[in-house]
């Protein structure tokens, strides 16, 4: 499992950092924290997709 920081997952979406720390706070996509430092892991990103491939009219 890997786990990336906010700025790589910001990099992954092509989205800005303060977009994917409102994700985080509303809780739309998942993280962890280690001390003070937060992660996101690769299940936490590959579940926040699904969630939005879920909402996307067919």
């Amino acid at each position: 499992m890997k786990a990336y920081t906010v700025e790589q997952v910001a990099e992954i979406l092509q989205i800005g950092r303060d977009k994917v720390y409102t994700l985080i706070r509303t809780g739309r996509l998942h993280s962890i924290k280690i001390d003070k430092l937060r992660r996101i892991t690769d299940q936490h990103l590959a579940d926040f997709i699904a969630s939005l491939e879920d909402q996307s009219p067919n």
